[in-house]
């Protein structure tokens, strides 16, 4: 087992994200992990967001509520 990547982890939280000390620091390892997959789209995502998963969201999430 080797050991976690801090470096590259605060330098992708910190520059990428640029997430403040605190806001990173409070991640978990896990969570910083998900946030990559979303900016690179690689990782257990399987890629980008598609048309079919955007409807999917903007139908759960809608800007204005319906009435």
């Amino acid at each position: 087992m080797s050991a976690f990547p801090w470096a590259e982890a605060m330098r992708f939280g910190l520059g990428v994200l640029r997430l403040a000390p605190a806001q990173f620091w409070a991640m978990t390892p896990r969570e910083l992990a998900r946030a990559h997959e979303g900016v690179t789209g690689r990782g257990a995502g399987g890629g980008p967001l598609g048309r079919d998963g955007l409807q999917a969201l903007m139908e759960a999430f809608p800007d204005e509520e319906t009435r």
